[in-house]
């Protein structure tokens, strides 16, 4: 019988060890498309965005993959700053059902 029948994914990632590691993948897809989302609004080139955040345009284009992993929130909040918006990452308790 599978083990994981009547259980949630948020179950089986935290008995995979996975539940962070994909947590934070998510978070960063989130803010990544935030920030396209902004620069479409605000008509802002990734060109412009680099010389707003001083930095490269493959630094903006990693800011934007979805799948770059190894983007620091630093960068992300750095992006978002130069288009008149900030990063927030909150802790937010457990929701009992979890613990039941």
């Amino acid at each position: 019988m599978n083990k994981h029948i009547g259980s949630d994914f948020d179950d089986f990632l935290a008995e995979q060890g996975l539940a962070e590691e994909v947590s934070a993948a998510a978070l960063k897809r989130v803010i990544s498309w935030q920030i396209a989302e902004a620069m479409k609004l605000q008509r802002v080139s990734k060109k412009t965005l680099a010389e707003r955040m001083h930095t490269s345009r493959t630094a903006v284009d990693r800011a934007l993959d979805q799948n770059d992993s190894g983007m620091t929130l630093a960068t992300l909040a750095s992006a978002a700053r130069a288009l008149g918006q900030r990063v927030e990452v909150r802790l937010i308790p457990e929701s009992d059902e979890s613990h039941a």
